[in-house]
């Protein structure tokens, strides 16, 4: 099989290219033209996208490629319906960048797939088969299943999926290779599982349906990095938890009106059936904190707010601890992953307030009104002890694209699981 050659250069395209060429063709292959001394990611992003239209069959990256060179070529790349495959350079980053691909490449196979395969279940399943089959004799795994979690007290998986003839599912994942079952939780993971969102009764407009099934984003994200993490060798304990459900209208769908009772004991009256990921996310955040593990970190694509602040090119970061926010920025920054702090305070809590219960889980106003990705935080930490010391929350605004961009496939990114492998080795 011929193999297409892909060349960096310092110097400008020249012949029939002009010299603001980022990418020229010869009879071996390609180069892409970037300046000296950069890494100028955004240019070889730029070049793949447009390499992408080739349909070659496979691709060699030749000559002097850096790290993060390599990465932001073959992530921007691959695309849901390419067959391409990537070789990278043969050097000391080899390794690692093919257990980084593995990791992406899960993580936006997941997201990408069809709303009618992806049943909460399935998601369950398939992120617990991919991450025991990382680490078989340190994974074990615990699904707790339709009927099941309103006995467990899982109230608001329960509800936000019993609308759907497809049970909702809160997987608990125990990676624990110290071998010791009494060793301390070292960090848990939350990720928001809602495998299809209508909006429930609050709901979408078909548009802003089309692309929901990315609205598992957060745990695919979390599964991605924490599969990352293991794959370099994790030695710290760290338990998962995917809150998964269907967000779908029937005569058995949760309503406008509904009190939710939590097994903290707070009461959340539903405005908004369209704000349903903090619902689940609130059980998987009071699951973690049972772990008394000092690193929580969720991840959800949560707000169309924080997509209006920050882009689709960042993801948001919210934390009520100062010390970690700065940590998980330099995690992200470590990572080449663009990550923005937004507010976040304490009094967040009071900005859904409630005639009936102790909160509400929204504002009944479009979109959930002004700062309303930080009064979506806000209503988390209700639900982490510590108040919020040692709690991270990820708010998914690069974790997809509706259609291709000048520098990204559309569909899944993956955007977020390097921050969240770093995390968990480093902090």
């Amino acid at each position: 099989m011929s193999v297409f050659s892909l060349r960096l250069s310092h110097q400008p395209a020249s012949g029939a290219w002009s010299d603001k060429a980022i990418l020229s063709y010869d009879s071996k292959g390609a180069t892409i033209h970037i300046e000296a001394n950069k890494l100028s990611s955004r240019e070889i992003q730029k070049a793949a996208r447009l390499l992408e239209s080739n349909a070659l069959t496979a691709i060699a990256l030749e000559g002097d490629w850096m790290s993060e060179q390599q990465w932001a070529f073959v992530s921007s790349f691959l695309s849901a319906k390419s067959q391409t495959k990537v070789h990278f350079c043969d050097n000391a980053d080899k390794a690692d960048l093919e257990k980084r691909l593995a990791a992406l490449m899960f993580t936006r196979e997941l997201i990408n797939e069809t709303p009618e395969v992806m049943s909460p279940e399935y998601l369950a399943n398939a992120s617990a088969e991919w991450l025991s089959s990382l680490a078989p004799e340190h994974t074990s795994t615990r699904f707790i299943v339709g009927d099941e979690l309103q006995q467990a007290g899982w109230t608001g998986i329960y509800n936000v999926g019993r609308g759907s003839e497809r049970p909702p599912v809160m997987l608990e994942l125990d990676y624990n290779p110290t071998g010791n079952a009494d060793a301390p939780v070292d960090a848990a993971l939350v990720g928001k599982g809602i495998t299809f969102d209508s909006g429930g009764y609050s709901i979408k407009s078909s548009q802003g349906m089309l692309d929901m099934k990315c609205d598992m984003g957060g745990a695919a994200t979390v599964v991605g990095g924490l599969g990352l993490a293991i794959s370099r060798g994790l030695a710290k304990r760290v338990k998962l938890y995917l809150c998964c459900a269907e967000n779908l209208i029937s005569g058995h769908a949760y309503k406008l009106g509904d009190i939710l009772t939590y097994k903290n004991g707070l009461t959340v009256e539903i405005v908004n059936t369209d704000a349903e990921g903090r619902l689940v996310l609130a059980d998987g955040l009071l699951a973690a904190s049972e772990t008394q593990a000092p690193l929580i970190i969720d991840a959800a694509t949560l707000t169309g707010a924080a997509v209006a602040a920050v882009g689709n090119d960042y993801n948001a970061l919210f934390t009520l601890d100062d010390a970690l926010r700065q940590k998980m920025l330099d995690c992200a920054a470590s990572e080449h992953e663009l990550t923005w702090p937004l507010p976040l305070a304490t009094w967040h809590q009071e900005k859904c307030p409630s005639n009936f219960a102790d909160t509400a889980n929204s504002r009944a106003v479009k979109g959930g009104g002004a700062g309303g990705a930080s009064n979506a935080a806000g209503f988390l930490s209700r639900f982490v002890d510590r108040n919020g010391q040692g709690w991270a929350h990820l708010d998914l605004a690069a974790a997809y694209n509706g259609s291709a961009t000048s520098t990204m496939p559309a569909g899944a990114t993956g955007q977020g699981i390097r921050t969240i492998a770093r995390a968990l080795v480093d902090l």
